[in-house]
């Protein structure tokens, strides 16, 4: 059975290709437009961010807090309060605590409403869930694998390369090589990562190259830079104001989501090196001191307790118990740190108000920083060394090499491997203690 002719079977053919080339063109799924960074986009929404809020930070979702009802003691709750997580009495105008619950303010005013968190009774309290797991609860382990099963997030703080001069993160002295921070502690973090795996670790590196996370850049914040300007409101100043909101905000907002909502870890690590000031960049000051400590989470301000998401950030850390996780952890790390660097414990000045010293130890120290409060899990903020000290700028300048040389009359390792040495000695000492005790 025929149904065209030969003499129409040309016009048939066209005919289906035209509507074959319609039905693609109305037919087709519409191209889905990128996401933008979740970090920003969240405080970018409206035109200047609520007196409540910090800046690029998204009102907090307190139903969060549900899952530890009943979960703590009013005494451990108190005690934690005010010996760990702040550092005034400024608590008292939004957490008002009884024998039953903690009534907490969930904006700036007491005259608003209140998230209840009922206390348990001491012996009854119930198990909140979460992701991370303490060393503890890990399963037994064999001798050489001490980290088997445990997620780490190796986070190389900063950003390095082209942005280590916009970072505030470089200096050079005369004919040497620059120093950047953000590029030394990705070569640790490169270091590390091999070494943990054979130890049994899952590794994640929260960023494996020389470029920023997050998607946004500092054109995109000046509107945020212009809004939240107090003072000088130049061009340049709101510039600098601008890349600053970039790289030391919107910056790690986007790493916390990557490890919140990506890696979810039990452990992230935080590696930095520390500096004294150098003033100018390309004339730096070098220094005859070096040292170390080691920050946890805690010693919230007056001033960052009246802020609504950092009180939930807080209340978040408080109620899981990672406090309990990374002082163990520190102190072990920070002990074999010291034991093989050498380096002298760091103190802050007695007067400060933006710090708690952790349970008399010399080396740990409680701060609230942007990083070990956003990542939901334990946080082990590394700040070894003294970029501009006489010494250690020596060992930077040499590089990474095997071995030992002599430095400044000293025999000495590379510091990146030593450092990466330091690092996975305390790890492997924690978590071989903790799983042998315990299985």
């Amino acid at each position: 059975m025929r149904f065209f002719s030969k003499r129409q079977l040309p016009l048939v053919f066209v005919a289906a290709v035209l509507l074959a080339v319609v039905g693609f063109l109305y037919l087709r799924p519409t191209p889905m437009k990128p996401e933008p960074d979740a970090a920003v986009a969240r405080g970018l929404e409206t035109d200047s961010p609520p007196l409540s809020l910090s800046i690029l930070a998204a009102p907090p979702d307190w139903t969060l807090l549900e899952v530890f009802q009943n979960s703590i003691t009013r005494e451990e709750f108190e005690r934690l309060l005010t010996t760990v997580f702040t550092t005034g009495e400024a608590w008292r105008e939004v957490i008002e605590i009884d024998e039953t619950e903690a009534r907490i303010v969930m904006g700036t005013s007491s005259d608003e409403k209140s998230f209840r968190l009922h206390f348990a009774p001491p012996g009854l309290e119930t198990r909140a869930p979460r992701h991370w797991r303490s060393a503890t609860e890990l399963p037994a382990a064999n001798p050489g694998r001490p980290l088997a099963g445990l997620h780490i997030a190796i986070d190389p703080g900063h950003i390095g390369g082209e942005w280590a001069k916009m970072e505030e993160r470089w200096f050079v002295v005369g004919d040497g090589a620059p120093v950047e921070e953000g590029t030394m502690t990705l070569h640790v973090a490169k270091l590390l990562k091999p070494r943990l795996e054979a130890l049994g670790a899952t590794i994640s590196l929260v960023r494996d190259s020389l470029e920023p996370v997050t998607t946004i850049r500092p054109e995109a914040l000046r509107r945020v830079a212009r809004d939240s300007s107090k003072n000088d409101d130049t061009p340049a100043a709101l510039q600098r104001l601008a890349e600053r909101l970039f790289y030391r905000t919107a910056e790690i907002r986007a790493r916390a989501d990557l490890v919140n909502q990506t890696l979810r870890p039990d452990l992230v690590l935080c590696l930095h090196f520390n500096a004294e000031g150098w003033g100018d960049p390309d004339a730096p000051t070098l220094v005859a001191q070096n040292h170390f400590h080691l920050l946890l989470n805690g010693a919230y301000t007056d001033e960052e307790i009246t802020l609504s998401d950092q009180r939930f950030a807080m209340l978040q850390k408080l109620l899981q118990r990672t406090h309990a996780e990374e002082a163990k952890v520190g102190a072990t790390v920070a002990e074999a740190f010291a034991e093989i660097s050498g380096l002298p414990a760091y103190n802050y000045p007695p007067d400060s108000r933006s710090v708690r010293r952790v349970s008399g130890h010399p080396y740990l120290w409680a701060r609230n920083l942007l990083a070990n409060r956003l990542y939901d899990c334990p946080v082990i903020f590394m700040e070894p060394y003294v970029m501009n000290s006489i010494l250690d700028h020596a060992r930077i300048q040499a590089g990474d090499y095997e071995g030992l040389r002599a430095i400044h009359g000293t025999v000495q390792p590379s510091i990146f491997q030593e450092y990466a040495d330091a690092l996975i000695e305390g790890l492997a000492r924690h978590y071989s203690a903790s799983r042998t005790a315990r299985h």
